[in-house]
Formats: C-alpha cells, structure tokens, sequence
C-alpha cells in the first residue's frame, strides 16, 4: 500500500488548494458508500416499474444491467478526479482544475440544475405515493412536510445526518429482504403462475437497438447519485480514495439490487405484456399485493414514500448545499452562500437557499415529473462530458499518464455513451437546458467583468497526488 492510500485528509490537503478546512471531518469510507446508496435508493425501481416494464418490453432487469455497463465508466472517471482533488466541489472543482476555471464553472453550473432539481423530483414522488394512501391530503402538505424534516436533519450536521442514512438504508434493505422471500415462496407455489424464467434479463423476440437507447435514457435518471458522493470529500476522513471507492462500489451495490428485485418481480408475472396507463404507476406495489395482502401492499408504499421523500432528499439536499458552498466560495455564487455554521460546521445557507428553491419548485411542478425528470438528466450528462474531458485533458495529456485504460480509454467510452444518450434526449430537456445554460454563461460573464477570480490559476493545477504516483516504477511498500 502507498503512503497516498493510507493517508488520512485533514487541514494541509486543503491548504495547497488555497482553502482551509471548515467543514467536519466526520465521515468513513461506509458512510461515504452507505451516503452513496441513500442517493440512489435501493428500492427505486418500485416507484417506476411499470413504466420501465413497458418501455424495455419486459426486461426491466436487463435495464438497469445495460444502465451499469453505462455508468461504470463515468464512476471511474469521478474516482480519477476525486482522488486528485478531494474537495466539496465535485465536477465543478475537476473539470475547472482539470482543464480549465470557466469551463468548470460551466460544468458546475449544469449540474447545478440536476442537484436543484432533484430534491424537487423526490419530493414529488414522494407526494404522490403519500397521496394514495392518504387521499385527503393534499400533495403540497406533504412536500412541505418532507422539506421541514429534510431541512432540519441537514441543519443538525454531517455526523447525524449520517445515522439517518444507516437507518434508512437498513429499513430499505429489509423490505428488499421482504420481498425476496414472497417472491421466492410464490414462485415456489406457482402463486398466479409464477416461475423461474430468464426473459426479464434477456428476451430475444422483443430485444431490439432502439431498445438500448431507451434503456440508457431510463438508467442514467436511476443510476444519478453515485457523483454526489464526491460533494462530500472535505467531510471525508478517508484517504484519497475514498470517495472514489464509495462511489464504484455504490454503483455495483444499487445495480444488484436493482437487477434482482425486478428479476424476481418480473418471474411473478411471467404472461403480462405490458401494463395499462392508469396501473403503471402502482404495477410493482399491485404486484406485492398479488403475493401477500393489503397490509403489505400499504406497508411497501409508505417504505416507498418515505425512502424518496426523506432519505433520498436529505442525500440530495446535503450534495446540493455542498456544490453551492464550493462555487460561492470561489466567488462564483453570492459569497454568503459559503457561510458555516461555528456549531454544526454545515453551510447552513445554502441548505436554507436549497429549502427555498425547493418549496417554490416542488409547488409548481406537482404533477410534472416527466418533465423534472427530463431536465435533471440533462444537467447530470451535460457535466458529466465535461467530466470525461478533463481526465483526459487533466491525467492523459498534463501529466502524460501512461494509464491508457483509466485516462484514455473509459473517458472515451464514457463521453460516446453520455453523448449518445444526451443527443436522444427529448426535445422539451435540451430547450431548457440550453436555457439554463445560456444564464450560466452570462453569470460566467457578469463575474469575470467585475475581476472576480474562479479558482485562481496558480490553484488550479494543485494536486495531492504526486506526479510520480500516476506511472510507478514499482509498487511502494506500506
């Protein structure tokens, strides 16, 4: 093992990048993967399974199989800059390091409209899952119900809000476990003509490359959380490589997960060919009914709500607030942003500014989740081509890596399936997110007009990681 694996983050890591350390290092390598798993909600496919059903023809597992293949190449290229700047900024921080300060405010600024739209999302989702088992209550009581409890965990500190998680992840966890042995004893009993079959993974009659296409469009939205694990790194008392083990990890771990459940779900419903508009939204919680009763099927929902509308937000809330104390620190958001808290060491204004924006988007997108969900991918797959850039430009061409798999290859094979899948977004996505973009570019202009540096340049090349450790001659000993 290298002096650099088992180095432990602390002040002077932060120093030669012209920063000091305000925030608490509080977090493990499993808190950093448990984080990880919250984001992207081991149970996510419920919520969704019945659309996905119909648009993969019936091969929802093989979905999120193609998704993984996709996204282990934008994970290995979050790894690689994470552990040559293990700070809050994320791809904001690796792309303006990497490459260049304007093009990394532009890389932070579209995945600014992934991280601001996301908690909207989840708490729309939420709101709808609450809303059938509560008919009576309004939607937006239970946006801001979620937004009060996700707000106030966020404020409390990194160290608590990381027992929510556990908590959470523990609760998702055994529902899954819940599910597999219904699933397994119906299937054992022929419950509904249940059996062990392979065409949820792999359907030759219905498989076609269109197919593909929109199984990566379905993917990535589900997959999206594992780089917000890199907003975390000042937070991290890891070693270098901690984030990046959290995050590649993660991605296998929620794959699993993913695969099997809708594997076993797709075994307990072998002759279904697709599922009537006004039953897609429920499929998955009508199927856990099928196996069991009622109770259960209500007990899944509220797992359901619950997960997305608090542990999933408070993920997505925390790596929101974390990307805007990075930019503001930099002068490329209001200054105020990068204020911590003396007692909690969180910035508490950007996750009251988070909050804010939240409520008035969640109120206004009710109903509008295609439309939220469309415009987060855009933001994520945007920066993430920039990502891919920079390690290329930052570990192949810089530092004249001799790593071609690592800095050339994936990079290469991460921008062509990011670009593919961006190019066939849909058309009302790249509108808005050409929008946002273009307001981006004129705050971009608006700050270096009045002489405010982005990362100023004699920082911006600043690495932890020794040049030397990119090529080793040989492997150094612990």
């Amino acid at each position: 093992m290298s002096n650099l694996d088992s180095h432990t983050l602390g002040e002077g890591d932060l120093t030669q990048f012209g920063y000091k350390q305000e925030l608490n290092r509080g977090l493990s390598t499993a808190d950093l993967l448990i984080y990880g798993l919250v984001f992207m909600v081991p149970i996510a496919p419920w919520a969704i399974y019945g659309t996905v059903y119909n648009e993969a023809k019936g091969m929802v597992p093989l979905v999120y199989l193609i998704g993984l293949v996709a996204m282990i190449f934008t994970a290995l290229s979050y790894a690689q800059m994470s552990r040559a700047f293990p700070i809050a900024g994320s791809v904001y921080s690796y792309v303006g390091r990497g490459m260049h300060p304007k093009l990394g405010f532009i890389a932070g600024w579209t995945i600014l409209l992934d991280y601001l739209l996301v908690p909207t999302l989840l708490y729309v989702f939420a709101a709808e899952s609450m809303s059938g088992i509560f008919p009576a209550v309004p939607k937006w009581a239970w946006i801001l119900l979620f937004l009060a409890i996700n707000t106030a965990i966020n404020y409390v500190g990194i160290s608590f809000t990381a027992v929510v998680n556990r908590l959470f992840l523990t609760a998702e966890v055994l529902f899954l476990v819940i599910f597999a042995v219904m699933a397994i004893v119906a299937i054992a009993h022929g419950t509904g003509g249940a059996h062990v079959i392979a065409k949820p993974i792999f359907d030759a009659a219905n498989f076609s490359a269109p197919l593909v296409g929109t199984a990566l469009s379905i993917a990535v939205l589900s997959f999206l959380g594992f780089d917000g694990i890199a907003t975390l790194s000042e937070e991290s008392k890891g070693g270098h490589r901690s984030a990046g083990i959290a995050m590649i990890g993660g991605l296998f771990l929620v794959a699993f997960f993913f695969i099997s459940q809708t594997w076993l779900a797709g075994m307990l419903i072998p002759d279904t060919t697709s599922f009537p508009d006004d039953q897609a939204g429920n499929a998955f919680f009508d199927i856990v009914g099928r196996i069991s009763n009622n109770g259960w099927q209500i007990a899944f929902l509220a797992m359901n709500a619950l997960a997305v509308g608090i542990a999933n937000a408070v993920a997505a809330q925390s790596a929101t607030s974390r990307l805007l104390f990075s930019m503001s620190r930099d002068g490329q958001l209001p200054r105020f942003l990068a204020h911590v808290n003396s007692r909690s060491k969180v910035p508490e204004r950007a996750i009251l500014l988070v909050a804010g924006i939240t409520l008035v988007l969640g109120l206004f997108f009710v109903g509008q989740i295609g439309l939220i969900s469309s415009l987060v991918n855009f933001g994520a797959l945007t920066s993430f081509l920039l990502l891919h850039l920079s390690v290329m430009t930052y570990y192949g061409v810089r530092r004249k890596s001799s790593n071609l798999v690592l800095h050339w290859v994936g990079p290469v094979i991460g921008f062509l399936i990011i670009g593919f899948v961006l190019w066939n977004a849909e058309s009302a996505a790249k509108i808005g997110g050409l929008v946002w973009l273009a307001i981006g570019i004129l705050v971009l202009v608006y700050y270096s007009r009045k002489g405010i540096g982005i990362l100023p340049e004699h920082r911006a090349d600043a690495s932890t990681e020794p040049a030397a450790d990119l090529q080793p001659a040989t492997e150094p000993r612990s």
